[in-house]
């Protein structure tokens, strides 16, 4: 099966962000450092990679011209969660579909078919099981692998990286891949502006109690965003949880209890799938779907109407992508801390964030809404 383009708080000074792309020799052999912390040693550039979460291909559009043209195989597309981008991506080539949204839909002689001189992966898609998983069994047939994210590795008795040590790890591995270094580096810098822009605006605030939702759907209520990931990017936007939630990824909370629990914001998740069910947001959605979606959220949940941040209208949807692609992470820290903090934040511009992304950076365009309110 393939999937195929038919188918589917100040004003932002340039510093020198527009970095040519500067590959290295095609048969210079080279060492990447993934995010599972391995030493990876390659022979040449990979010109054949497999994506185990597609959505890696949004991370390479920020280095590489035409990502597309490099990945063979993916598996997980539905993660992309927006079919603009996931065309925009495509760029008129096929790639194969290997495998689903979970590791039980990988296939080893599929991956083996495809003769990729990569597969880059997750500690999701790949768990791991001695001598019995995948990467194993991949490295027994000496395919390379590179993790993408390792975070569901981490244990609870670990710290796991801040942020900003994640996306300067994730760009300083891409821009390896890609013989893109120097450009790698300039989005490092360019991110950690933003970001130091906006601690410095909300040094000493108080943090604003959030009902941050992972999954906002109408009949499955309500799961929490954890203390990781999205916590840690809430955090960094003047935030806090509601104090119930003490898990790491997501926290399952009673309707009741979220009913019972004073907040001052509720922001809610939504993408380009699944329609109907969650908020319609994403890149090119017309807004005002967004909009109506959040609305039917707080009007079909029992008791929604009540609480507090409904009826001081602070009511926010986000686009999952800003989550679950660390290169957008800066985007949601700046809409939600000019959400949770509009005293602090009256001139931080998210919108030109973003366009600074697409025009320095981007190969395609990432289009709004990434995010709306009601």
């Amino acid at each position: 099966m393939t999937t195929t383009r038919r188918l589917f708080c100040a004003g932002i000074a340039s510093v020198g962000l527009l970095a040519a792309i500067t590959p290295a020799a095609a048969t210079e052999a080279i060492t990447v450092v993934d995010m599972a912390g391995r030493e990876v040693k390659l022979p040449a550039l990979p010109k054949r990679i497999v994506l185990l979460e597609a959505g890696d291909i949004l991370t390479m559009s920020l280095l590489h011209p035409d990502p597309a043209s490099l990945v063979i195989g993916w598996a997980a597309v539905d993660r992309i969660d927006s079919d603009l981008m996931r065309n925009r991506l495509l760029n008129g080539h096929s790639v194969a579909t290997v495998g689903k949204l979970s590791p039980d839909t990988l296939s080893l002689e599929g991956l083996i078919a495809l003769q990729p001189d990569l597969i880059v992966t997750t500690a999701f898609m790949t768990p791991d099981e001695g001598d019995a998983s995948l990467i194993a069994r991949l490295k027994q047939v000496g395919i390379p692998v590179v993790f993408s994210d390792a975070s569901s590795n981490v244990s609870a008795g670990q710290t796991p990286p801040d942020p900003l040590t994640k996306l300067k790890a994730s760009m300083t591995m891409w821009g390896t891949l890609l013989g893109a270094s120097e450009k790698a580096k300039a989005f490092v810098s360019f991110f950690e502006h933003q970001l130091a822009d906006i601690k410095t605006r909300l040094a000493g605030a108080t943090p604003v109690t959030t009902y941050l939702e992972v999954q906002s759907t109408l009949d499955d209520c309500c799961w929490a965003a954890g203390t990781r990931n999205w916590g840690e990017l809430l955090a960094l936007a003047g935030g806090k949880p509601l104090p119930g939630v003490k898990a790491p990824w997501f926290e399952k909370l009673s309707l009741e209890y979220v009913l019972a629990t004073p907040q001052d914001a509720y922001i809610a998740s939504g993408g380009g799938w699944s329609v109907g069910s969650r908020p319609e947001i994403g890149p090119g959605i017309d807004p005002e779907r967004g909009r109506q979606g959040l609305q039917k959220l707080v009007d079909g949940r029992a008791g929604f109407k009540e609480l507090e941040s409904v009826r001081n209208k602070r009511v926010y949807g986000v686009w999952t992508g800003l989550i679950s692609n660390l290169p957008l992470n800066i985007l949601f820290v700046a809409v939600a801390a000019k959400w949770l903090h509009p005293d602090r934040c009256t001139d931080l511009d998210p919108a030109a964030i973003l366009a600074t992304i697409n025009r320095e950076f981007a190969a395609f365009p990432i289009d709004g809404p990434l995010w709306i309110a009601i």
